[in-house]
């Protein structure tokens, strides 16, 4: 896992959108995940606004039953300021910080965000995916940019989600009857295969056991420190 730091923390809005900018191109939206992937990574984030700190979670599962393999947690400052489009430059340093804590890389990383469903089509998905140089996934609860049709109830139906006529995304029902997850790549992997590998990640829930995971760990890391 061959981290890059030099672009984790800029001073400006200004500044951070010309890195999304030119860290862009970087993004590579071929299919490059192992055949058989044994390992996610999930990464999530939980926020105390009075405190002005910020709780960063990896955790890493085996696919084939879910179990936790390593997890690890960084308790931070928030360094970036709130601004549409740059929580990725709220959230990366302390994530960055626990996936290198990490012993081992796993085969995907999947975010609480998105990828390429972003208006520069450089989402928190597709920069951690860059600077780590691992497959990665945006899933997002939420619609950020876009438009797309309703899809069909069952489980595994899905839509294009659309922007300015480009797919960026799918919107993938993981439960029937249940409200949809945002797809979209961060990195080294096809839409098609994100949204594969986002349906296995949900035997049960809405949300992958990888989102479910990293965001108990989060929430109880900052519950530590507070």
């Amino acid at each position: 896992m061959d981290i890059v730091t030099a672009h984790d923390r800029p001073n400006t809005p200004r500044e951070a959108i010309e890195i999304q900018e030119t860290l862009r191109g970087l993004v590579d939206l071929e299919d490059r995940c192992p055949q058989e992937i044994l390992t996610v990574t999930g990464l999530d984030v939980a926020y105390d606004e009075p405190s002005g700190l910020i709780a960063a979670a990896a955790v890493t599962l085996d696919t084939s039953g879910f179990r936790v393999v390593e997890e690890r947690t960084v308790v931070s400052r928030v360094s970036f300021p709130y601004e549409p489009g740059l929580f990725a430059f709220r959230e990366l340093p302390p994530l960055l910080d626990a996936l290198r804590a990490l012993d081992h890389p796993p085969d995907l990383l999947v975010c609480d965000g998105h990828g390429l469903a972003h208006p520069r089509r450089f989402g928190l998905a597709c920069h951690v995916g860059v600077v780590t140089g691992l497959p990665s996934i945006g899933v997002g609860k939420t619609r950020f940019i876009g438009e797309h049709d309703e899809p069909g109830r069952e489980r595994g139906s899905r839509a294009p989600l659309l922007d300015d006529g480009e797919v960026v995304g799918a919107v993938l029902r993981t439960r029937d009857e249940v409200k949809p997850v945002y797809v979209s790549v961060g990195h080294k992997i096809s839409l098609d295969r994100a949204c594969r590998e986002v349906l296995r990640l949900c035997p049960a829930f809405r949300q992958p056991e990888t989102t479910r995971h990293a965001d108990r760990l989060a929430r109880d890391a900052l519950k530590e420190v507070l």
